[in-house]
């Protein structure tokens, strides 16, 4: 799993973005630290990256998910297994009805899309709670992705994905776990509903948002799904 590397990855080396034309007139500013730049790095200055996101009127990650998904990107983008300055972290701690998949461009660390996300319907209802890597439990995988190459299913626009942790998610594409649209990825499913629809272990996403969403993401970006206990023990791939 990936969290067994990040033990060896000390000390860190780090590259900062430092061009003069991005930074505001100002006699006390610092340069802006970009997410794409750095090679490695601690969690301190992973939390820099956090405070220079640009919301883009969206809502920010939880710090913590936001942490091990960054570690992670790096560590991918170094062993060439995703290419893109994209980062797509799903929270499946948080309630299905509210918006819990951003997708960031860690280039101009921008929130790109901020929305809705389903999980298997044998996940849980409202919330998520058990996951599996098994064909036919229809349920969501957590940890690391390599999203693939676009196709046309039996939802319309789809985009496969390869999960990369062993005994995880590595059946993902095996098992057709794929993001596509979904006419239950609604507010108004909700309001009907009390809670999200759910897919057969799909992270299925908003008609109105999916060819958007699939066309920044597809060919080798980072997928992440994350999850915690609610005491904020983290449970996901990234440790044990």
């Amino acid at each position: 799993m990936l969290y067994k590397t990040f033990s060896f990855l000390f000390p860190f080396l780090f590259l900062f973005a430092s061009s003069k034309a991005n930074l505001p007139e100002h006699k006390y500013c610092h340069p802006k630290v970009v997410a794409s730049t750095i090679v490695l790095s601690s969690d301190r200055n992973i939390g820099q990256i956090y405070r220079s996101l640009n919301p883009n009127q969206f809502e920010l990650p939880n710090i913590q998910s936001f942490t091990q998904a960054l570690k992670g990107f790096y560590l991918l983008k170094e062993k060439g297994l995703i290419h893109k300055d994209i980062l797509t972290l799903i929270d499946f701690s948080l309630s299905s009805n509210i918006k819990r998949l951003w997708v960031i461009d860690l280039v101009s660390n921008t929130i790109l899309y901020h929305s809705l996300v389903a999980h298997g319907r044998n996940t849980g209802d409202e919330y998520a709670k058990s996951f599996s890597n098994a064909d036919r439990s229809f349920k969501s995988s957590l940890g690391f992705y390599a999203t693939g190459e676009i196709y046309n299913g039996k939802h319309g626009i789809s985009l496969k994905l390869d999960g990369l942790e062993k005994g995880v998610n590595d059946n993902a594409r095996a098992r057709g776990v794929v993001i596509h649209p979904a006419n239950y990825v609604s507010d108004s499913f909700i309001k009907n509903n009390k809670r999200l629809g759910r897919s057969q272990g799909c992270p299925a996403v908003p008609e109105e948002l999916s060819k958007g969403i699939i066309n920044t993401i597809k060919n080798k970006s980072c997928l992440f799904i994350y999850f915690t206990t609610n005491n904020l023990k983290v449970v996901s791939p990234l440790n044990s």
